[in-house]
C-alpha cells in the first residue's frame, strides 16, 4: 500500500488538560531522563460502520516523549502514525510543541499553551492541510481552544476549555468538563463530560450530542470507556474501550 508521510506541529492544552501519561500518584512536572512506556490497545464500536482497533505505543524520557500508533477500520481505512512531543516547564506555564508524521498525507500544527499554575488559563490554535485523516482526537483540528483550570481542589484537578473550528465554516465546537482525582495512592479516576454541535463539513446539516469518558488507573494499568454521540459530527454514536500498561 503506497503510504505518504506527513508532518503534524501540535502545541494542545487539550492534550495538557487530559492526556496523562504519568502512573498515578506521579508528579505532574517533567520527570527524569529514565525511560517510560505507555502501550493502549483501543476498540471502536460505531453505529452504522465497522469495528475500528487502534495501538499506540508512547516513550517518555524527562521533557520528550515520541510515540508511535496504527488505526484500522476494516478493509476500509487504515492510518500509521508516529510522533514526538516536547514539554516545556516555563515561569508561567506549560508549552508542549509535537510533531507526528502519518500516511494519507495529512500535516497539521497548532499553538497552545497552559499558563498559570494553582488556577491556570489553557490557549490554543490549530490549523492542518485538510487531507484525510480519522480524527482520534475528536475535537475540531482546525481550531482556537480556550479555557480554564484549577488544582485547588484537593487531590483533583478541573479544567474546562471549549475547542471551536475557525477555518472550515463547519461551526464545529466542543466544550469539555475535565475532573481527574486521586481517590488513594497508585489510583486515579478521569473523568470528561463534553457537548458539540456543528457539521462534519460545511454542506452537511448541523448535529449535536454529549459524550461521556471514565478513565481508572491502577498502578501501572488503566483501562477507560467512552460513550460519544455523533462522533466526530457524523450522524453515528460510537463506544470507545481501552486498555494500557505502563512499563
Amino acid at each position: 500500500m503506497k503510504r505518504i508521510l506527513f508532518f503534524w506541529l501540535l502545541l494542545g492544552p487539550a492534550a495538557l488538560a487530559l492526556a496523562d501519561p504519568a502512573r498515578p500518584g506521579a508528579a505532574e512536572d517533567v520527570g527524569d531522563a529514565a525511560w517510560d512506556f505507555k502501550l493502549t490497545p483501543s476498540y471502536y464500536a460505531t453505529a452504522h460502520q465497522t469495528g475500528a482497533s487502534d495501538l499506540n505505543l508512547r516513550a517518555d524520557s524527562g521533557p520528550h516523549a515520541v510515540w508511535l500508533g496504527y488505526y484500522r477500520r476494516g478493509n476500509e481505512f487504515e492510518q500509521t502514525r508516529t510522533g514526538y512531543e516536547f514539554t516545556a516547564e516555563t515561569p508561567f506555564g506549560k508549552i508542549v510543541p509535537s510533531l507526528q508524521l502519518a500516511s494519507h498525507g495529512f500535516a497539521g500544527g497548532s499553538l497552545n499553551a497552559e499558563v498559570g499554575q494553582a488556577i491556570f488559563a489553557l490557549v490554543g490554535f490549530g490549523r492542518t492541510n485538510a487531507k484525510d485523516y480519522y480524527n482520534l482526537n475528536f475535537d475540531p483540528n482546525d481550531s482556537i481552544t480556550y479555557g480554564l483550570g484549577t488544582r485547588l481542589l484537593p487531590k483533583s484537578m478541573l479544567s474546562l476549555f471549549t475547542v471551536k473550528d475557525n477555518r472550515l465554516h463547519t461551526g464545529q465546537m466542543v466544550t469539555h468538563a475535565v475532573w481527574r482525582y486521586l481517590p488513594a495512592e497508585h489510583q486515579r479516576l478521569t473523568l470528561d463530560l463534553s457537548s458539540k454541535h456543528g457539521r462534519a463539513s460545511a454542506e452537511d446539516d448541523s448535529v449535536s450530542g454529549k459524550a461521556v469518558s471514565v478513565t481508572y488507573d491502577y498502578q501501572s494499568v488503566f483501562v477507560r470507556l467512552a460513550r460519544d454521540r455523533k462522533v466526530n459530527f457524523t450522524a453515528d454514536d460510537q463506544t470507545r474501550l481501552s486498555l494500557g500498561l505502563r512499563f
